[in-house]
């Protein structure tokens, strides 16, 4: 059965009502992705936070009445709160009561599937929970399970501060050990010259549609905020036949939590490996402009900004009528992963995106010397190949990463020829 649940928002000066209307509808998707119902909705209009509850004494009776109204199980704050405030809300609410980022950090504990990311999450979890200590002790004492619960907070570990503190410690050496694991796998990867596509963008924007149909992989895909959490790497080829790497992600989100970012960090770090992205964009959401927004300044906090960008405007099959959206100076497709023709486009489209990193050769080698024959085969993008009976050679026409070892190769047959 899902838990009644009132989501409460402030709305100040610098936020318009349009900004302030997107995040409200996002905490809506993040309380049914977490198996909520929302029953109501409480807004106030300030300059400010009150410090003690956030929102106003005035508004907190008017919460407490429709709790008791509604019959809700749970009150969500649109915001990170104090750990004053929650101590405030929590003496004045017969329910609980829980912010934005920890309904986020309940969703990421409820999706981490692989060893890293469920440290991360409960490193994120921890991090946030160790400044709420004080007052906890109430609040969880009658907690049953239920939204804001999962992970930590079941075996509360608030009775004891050093214990967490040395579990946290315990936490980032686990972390670290899986880190070095991940970087070694990335050096091998540039070792081996791969191409790496990452696929980015806001949260339930297609990304883990578009892998799944790009690579032929079957990947989890739902109609649910951070449906994919942990990174998942698949193999494909573009229409020339070379293989490339393509990435999944986990979706960003307006005002993921610090906590969050910091102990995700090793799993973004894969973007910045990238050779090229793929910034997938729901481009039938009223907030399309703005998810791009808040993509691209994550982006540029992870480092990533300089790194080459396909703008990949999805979801274009809901679109009743055409959105422009602001010139950019990077290649951009408007598409829909459901048709065959639109994915032929994307993978040509990344094909030539690739082109302009590699540098064309043309050569002859003799029959006779397969091993490079092969290598050429292997490990450059052919475009064009001819058997001269005269000369007994194969002709090569395509691209080669600049850096790769078959240069040598390349070089020594365009000397001969």
């Amino acid at each position: 059965m899902k838990e009644k649940v009132i989501i409460v928002g402030c709305r100040f000066p610098n936020v318009n009502e349009k900004q302030f209307q997107m995040s409200m509808e996002e905490l809506k998707a993040l309380v049914d992705t977490a198996d909520g119902d929302v029953v109501d909705e409480i807004i106030q209009v300030r300059d400010r936070p009150e410090p003690a509850t956030y929102i106003g004494k005035g508004k907190v009776a008017e919460l407490i009445e429709t709790v008791t109204d509604k019959q809700a199980d749970l009150v969500v704050f649109n915001d990170e709160l104090s750990p004053g405030q929650v101590r405030n809300l929590d003496r004045e609410m017969d329910v609980r009561v829980i912010d934005r980022t920890q309904m986020i950090l309940d969703i990421f504990a409820g999706r981490a599937h692989t060893k890293e990311g469920n440290i991360q999450v409960e490193l994120a979890q921890l991090s946030y929970l160790l400044p709420r200590l004080a007052g906890q002790g109430h609040t969880l004492s009658r907690l049953g399970g239920g939204i804001g619960t999962r992970g930590p907070g079941e075996t509360k570990l608030e009775t004891d501060r050093r214990y967490i503190l040395k579990k946290m410690d315990d936490l980032k050496k686990r972390l670290s050990d899986v880190r070095a694991h991940r970087e070694s796998y990335r050096k091998q990867r540039r070792k081996n010259n791969n191409i790496q596509f990452a696929l980015v963008g806001y949260t339930n924007s297609g990304k883990s549609t578009l892998l799944s149909k790009l690579s032929g992989a079957e990947t989890f895909q739902e109609n649910l905020l951070f449906a994919t959490l942990d990174p998942l790497t698949r193999q494909m080829r573009l229409p020339s036949g070379y293989p490339v790497l393509l990435t999944d992600t986990v979706g960003f989100i307006q005002d993921l939590p610090t906590t969050l970012v910091a102990a995700f960090r090793s799993t973004l770090e894969e973007v910045k490996e990238a050779d090229v992205l793929l910034h997938v964009v729901d481009a039938s959401h009223p907030e399309a402009l703005s998810q791009m927004q808040t993509v691209d300044k994550l982006l540029e906090e992870l480092d990533a900004q300089a790194i080459p960008v396909i703008t990949v405007f999805n979801k274009s099959d809901q679109l009743e009528e055409t959105i422009s959206f602001p010139e950019a100076d990077n290649p951009s497709l408007y598409m829909s992963a459901f048709r065959t023709q639109d994915i032929t486009m994307l993978s040509e489209l990344m094909e030539k995106t690739v082109k302009e990193q590699m540098n064309f050769y043309q050569i002859k080698i003799p029959v006779q010397d397969g091993k490079s024959l092969a290598d050429i085969q292997k490990y450059t993008m052919v475009q064009h190949e001819k058997l001269d009976e005269k000369t007994n050679c194969f002709e090569y026409k395509g691209y080669v990463l600049k850096d790769h070892p078959v240069n040598g190769t390349i070089k020594k047959y365009v000397q001969e020829v």
